[in-house]
């Protein structure tokens, strides 16, 4: 996903506008949604499109244009219900990707069950780190280590598949250092430089994130 994609968020507690909020400042198109009118107004300043609606109401859905949305994002993890009519809704009309908050295990099984593409738990997961991963295209995970500083999971890009990493020379040419190498469930620290890389192999790199839009 990229800041080319627009999305929608539905819910506006702290989860809800901290996603919104890093997709509005990273320069993404936003729709923000919440049936309360003071939270609305609370964040309207620092996100242009918000809109007082209730998301449970397949007609506001449509006439919010839902529909047009490339991903939603369901941070309702406090009513069950509600998230579930949202999830259900928006697979009805056609949204390509909706990730749903969750408050527990059993809730997560139930949204999963309706349509929910991806599941997100706010105590692993904060809301600015998934709206990063949401534009970072190609980038598996990304943990902020510092200001300047990431450590991403990002897959073998195909043009890299049969070169190794002496050839590729990633430090050089992205500011890139490799730590680690995923293969199927193995993890591997004590990398060769000089075997080639593989088809559905992951990295595992430290750099520094403004550097790697380059990449994107």
């Amino acid at each position: 996903m990229s800041v080319n994609k627009s999305y929608a968020v539905f819910g506006l507690g702290r989860y809800g506008r901290a996603v919104a909020k890093e997709l509005v400042k990273c320069g993404a198109e936003v729709l923000a949604v919440d049936r309360d009118e003071d939270l609305v107004n609370a964040v309207s300043a620092e996100i242009p499109y918000c809109k007082c609606a209730d998301v449970t109401d397949a007609e506001v859905v449509r006439k919010l244009g839902i529909s047009n949305v490339d991903v939603v994002v369901i941070a309702m993890a406090t009513s069950l219900e509600a998230s579930v009519m949202a999830t259900m809704l928006c697979k009805e009309i056609g949204v390509g990707t909706v990730i749903a908050k969750c408050a527990n295990e059993m809730n997560c099984k139930i949204l999963s069950k309706v349509g929910a593409d991806r599941i997100v738990f706010p105590e692993e997961e904060s809301g600015i780190r998934l709206a990063k991963n949401l534009l970072s295209s190609g980038f598996v995970d990304i943990v902020e280590l510092s200001k300047d500083v990431s450590m991403i999971e990002m897959e073998v890009r195909p043009e890299w598949i049969g070169k190794n990493l002496i050839e590729l020379n990633l430090r050089k040419k992205y500011a890139i250092n490799v730590v680690a190498v995923l293969q199927e469930t193995q993890v591997y620290v004590n990398i060769d430089p000089a075997k080639p890389l593989e088809q559905g192999m992951r990295l595992i790199v430290i750099a520094n994130p403004d550097k790697l839009a380059r990449l994107k």
